[in-house]
Formats: C-alpha cells, structure tokens, sequence
C-alpha cells in the first residue's frame, strides 16, 4: 500500500488539531494541573521518540498494537504534527501490518487485540482514501470475529443465551472477555460506528454479564458480588464456559471451578472503568440503572494510589491501564468532578498529580507490579500519556446523555 505519508501529515494537521483542542469546552483540570500536565506529556513523548526503533515500531513482539498506541498519543499531542518523523515511520509500520482479510496484526496473533488498538490510532486520520479503506476493513474484521452464531470450543452454538455472546477475545478462537471487548468497541467507537450498529447491541449483552448487579440474569446464586462494578470475563476458559473470573479474587474461582460455593467474584478498577466507558458506548444513558450501579461503584472506590478492588498484596498489577480506562471513561462521562465518601474530586487535578509523581526522570513510566507487561516502559509510557491526554486537553460534553 503506497501512500504518501509527509502530504497526508501536512494535508491533515489542522483536522487532527481539532479533534484534540475543542472550542467551548470543558476544562477537566484547572490551569495549574494542565500545565503541569502538558509539561510531563512532553517528556514523556520525548522518551517514546528516543525508543523508537528504526522500523517506526515499539515493541513489536505482541504485534503493532503498543505501536499504534504511541503513534496515537502523539497524532493526540496538539505539539507533535503529523509529518513529525517518528508519526510517519510508526504509520508506515502500522499500515504495513494490515492483512488481507482486514487484521492489523502479525498474523493471527492476538487479532483482536491489536487491530482494535491500530483502528483506533488510525481513526484520527480519516479522510485519506487509503486509510480509511484499511480502517473499513478493520472495522468489518472485529464485527466478524465477535462472538454470535459460531460454535463454541465444545461444539454449541453461540446464541444470544450463550456466556460468549456479542464478546472479543484475543483473536478468532480466544474465549471472551471485559478487556478486549473494552478494545473492540474503543475501536469501533473511535472509527465512526454508531451506537445502534448490532455490534454494541451484541456487545451490551456481554458486557452487561460482566457487572455484579441483581439484573443479571445470567449469574443469580451469589458468583458476583452485587457492588456495580465489573469482573473480568464470564467465562474462565473453554473448558469452564459460564464459570466466571475476577482477577482481583483468584481464590473464589478455585472455588467455582470445584464445584464449590462461591461469596461473589470482587470487582475492580479496571474493568469497571472499562465496562462503565462501553456501556455508554452502547448508547445507554446516564440514568440507566447499570451505569448508575457502576457510577456507584467509581465513587465509592475512588483512588489513584492503587488498582482499587484488587487485594492488598497485588494493589498494582494493572495500575497504568487502570489510570487509562478511568481517565477515557470519565471524561466520555463529561464531568470534572466526582462526590465520593469523602468529598468532591477533581479527577483530573488527581490523576496528573499521581502520574507526575512516579514519572522517571527520563520521561517515561513503569510499573514495579509487571504483570499484564507493565514492565514494558513503552507500553506503560503510552498508557500513561493517554491518561493524561484525557485529563489535561479541553474536552466536549459527555455521552450517554439524555
């Protein structure tokens, strides 16, 4: 695929720009923390540009998906242009990852995970013909790997009854799960689909599933803690479908994998954040009782110290993707402030205070919990400016309003 990337970064800046920086919107920081905000969004892209390696990628082993991430934190920077060198070289990688049957990834690995992240990336580029070709198929890859009508690993059909239903796993065969599908629908979000398309009406059943609330039908005997905020997956993996998984409460599923009884699977910060962004992604709003539930849950558990939920002894694994779902979660949700037990907080004031705190003198972050590759400084890195992004830039009124 040939496209000239210096004209379409030099045809497209002033679009992107746009994106980014909104005339008449609402601020989530005061002018303090925006500019102590913007000063650690510099160094930290100053970092990125400097791992950049010399095929335009970071860290490629997963695939082009922390690539793309990157890539998209600087396309979000209103300092970086698009014919900065380091966005040209990372879009040609990206570009160059695109498959025939639509994936942006390496083969069949991880499909699900990383065209999602790639369509995102490339979803502030519309208006090219070629990208947005690549985005078309891309979008019509996710729809087509989602759970709904297919066999499942023992042979059944996936109906709207099924655990998998309307979810993304990691690629074709993955079973599904909260964070994946968070990624899917980012993506389908980002790229233009609406709300209506089946593909959030699938994907709001799943999510749905996911939430310790009494309307879920799908869990009645006490295997989700009925708190409103949200679990991992629904199923632990082929061999225990319907069996669900909370990463913050591993004990509880040994217990449901041997049959015994369970006192309900915790939720957490993760994932709650996540399953509270896709809710209103799929068109629901603000005073539906699932988005209130979850809203309940983020008040009353609100932190930037930690993964809140997860057990004591594990409070930081997944802490940087943590910061970013809740950061896109609540500025989709369009306010500044939250009234939790203790008071009105600014979570934009909160997040860059806690962020800036443990950036590393060379602009980049890391977590010292490395699970979920949060030892990896560029996948951190890019987390943690995206969250910031969200937090420091103007942002418009929220979604899933009446």
């Amino acid at each position: 695929m040939m496209i000239n990337l210096k004209r379409l970064g030099l045809q497209m800046m002033a679009g992107v720009l746009g994106i980014v920086v909104m005339a008449g919107s609402v601020m989530g920081a005061d002018a303090e923390h925006v500019e102590k905000g913007e000063a650690a969004i510099a160094k930290g892209v100053a970092f990125l540009k400097g791992t950049q390696n010399a095929d335009g990628s970071w860290t490629p082993q997963p695939g082009p998906g922390i690539t793309a991430m990157a890539m998209q934190v600087m396309i979000d920077d209103p300092h970086v242009g698009l014919d900065d060198p380091s966005v040209l070289k990372a879009l040609g990688y990206v570009l160059s990852k695109a498959q025939p049957n639509g994936s942006i990834a390496d083969g069949d690995f991880l499909t699900n995970y990383n065209t999602s992240i790639c369509l995102s990336a490339l979803s502030r580029l519309k208006g090219d013909p070629k990208i947005d070709a690549v985005m078309k198929r891309a979008q019509d890859y996710l729809k087509s790997i989602q759970w709904a009508g297919q066999l499942d690993p023992n042979g059944k059909v996936i109906d709207k009854d099924h655990p998998y239903y309307g979810g993304a796993g990691y690629g074709k065969h993955g079973r599904p799960d909260m964070s994946n599908t968070q990624f899917m629908l980012q993506a389908l979000h980002d790229s233009g689909l609406s709300s209506d398309d089946e593909a959030f009406q699938r994907a709001l059943v799943f999510i749905s599933r996911h939430q310790g609330v009494e309307s879920n039908e799908m869990f009645k005997n006490g295997e989700l803690a009925l708190e409103g905020g949200f679990v991992y997956a629904v199923s632990l993996n082929k061999d225990n479908i319907g069996v669900p998984q909370s990463k913050a409460s591993p004990e509880m599923e040994d217990e449901a994998k041997a049959g015994r009884p369970v006192s309900g699977l915790r939720a957490y910060g993760s994932m709650t954040y996540a399953g509270f962004k896709s809710l209103l992604y799929a068109g629901l709003t603000k005073n539906d009782p699932r988005v209130v539930a979850a809203y309940n849950w983020m008040r009353e558990n609100y932190t930037f110290e930690q993964n809140p939920g997860m057990p004591e002894k594990v409070k930081l694994q997944g802490l940087f993707y943590y910061y970013m779902a809740a950061a896109r979660a609540l500025r989709v949700w369009g306010q500044e402030e939250l009234v939790t037990p203790e008071g009105a907080k600014n979570w934009g004031n909160d997040l860059i205070d806690q962020l800036v705190s443990v950036q590393a003198a060379d602009g980049s972050w890391i977590n010292s919990a490395d699970r979920w590759m949060e030892d990896d400084a560029n996948l951190v890195t890019a987390y943690s400016l995206m969250s910031l992004q969200n937090a420091t830039y103007p942002r418009s009124g929220g979604a899933g309003q009446e």
